[in-house]
């Protein structure tokens, strides 16, 4: 019998790639945030035990992260506290509650992939509201958080990884960061991580689900220019320091997959990601 699960956050990059692919599993409800304003408290009450689900996979973020350096308040209100009532409804009713959070809790300054146990310092009041996040929706009695990053793919496409493939496929010149390492994230294969977490009711935690591996944005982008089948694509390297951002980032934000391979659980590579979408976008 198919588990019912609710999606919030389903307008989303993430989550329409939630709502596209585990019906195939599970009997899926989704909620836009037309549909509920995650940050009251009792507007979200109402509207999941509505639904009273099984499972609540929550993709709703508060993710500008510049802007969360002159809105507090509601990074913190759609990151942290709509998480605390959903752990708090989680336990209600008896659900296992699944959030998503993200490589910016770490300070970036390291030069090996970040693990589970490693301590979290975050340098922005997006990384802080995220953090809290996690802290909160460990509450809920069966729960897993879901640290993903540099995420592309899925219905939505207006990731970092997107914006490279469009310049290079238009033949524009595009800028990459030569000195931001990262572990991107595909949303099918955390879709399908997120799915085997469930159902093989593996034990709740922090895991890291990214792709395998970790490269620089620059690298990032001349994987993309040879999988499109542009290698002589215009790919301007920079430091990330000439793109004026607000907040700071972590320069190193590689995420050690290791325990989510222990789950059994083995993310593909990166550049295995990328080649799936860009075979999937060309055939579009």
């Amino acid at each position: 019998m198919k588990r019912l699960t609710l999606v919030l956050g389903a307008g989303g990059q993430l989550g329409q790639a939630m709502a596209a692919e585990l019906p195939a599993r599970h009997e899926v409800v989704t909620l836009t945030r037309a549909d509920v304003d995650v940050t009251s408290d009792a507007a979200l009450t109402r509207a999941v035990t509505a639904v009273c689900p099984d499972i609540i996979i929550n993709c709703a973020a508060f993710t500008a992260v510049d802007d969360a350096e002159s809105e507090p308040t509601e990074a913190l209100a759609v990151n942290a506290w709509s998480v605390r009532t959903l752990a708090r409804i989680a336990a209600d009713l008896d659900a296992t509650l699944v959030h998503y959070s993200t490589d910016f809790v770490f300070d970036g300054e390291t030069d090996r992939p970040y693990t589970e146990d490693d301590e979290p310092n975050p340098r922005s009041a997006y990384a802080a509201s995220k953090l809290l996040g996690e802290w909160l929706a460990a509450d809920a009695p069966r729960s897993y958080v879901l640290r993903v990053e540099s995420l592309f793919g899925g219905p939505k496409t207006r990731s970092s990884v997107d914006r490279l493939l469009a310049g290079i496929r238009s033949g524009t010149p595009v800028r990459a960061f030569s000195d931001r390492t990262v572990s991107p994230s595909y949303v099918n294969d955390v879709v399908w991580a997120t799915d085997r977490l469930i159902e093989d009711d593996a034990p709740g935690g922090v895991y890291h689900c990214v792709n395998s591996g970790w490269a620089t944005w620059a690298d990032v982008a001349h994987e993309l220019a040879r999988l499109a089948g542009r290698p002589d694509a215009d790919i301007v390297e920079v430091p990330a320091s000439a793109a004026g951002l607000i907040a700071p980032r972590p320069r190193f934000a590689a995420l050690s997959n290791a325990k989510l391979a222990a789950a059994g659980i083995v993310m593909p590579a990166w550049q295995d990601a990328l080649a799936r979408h860009v075979a999937s976008s060309s055939a579009e």
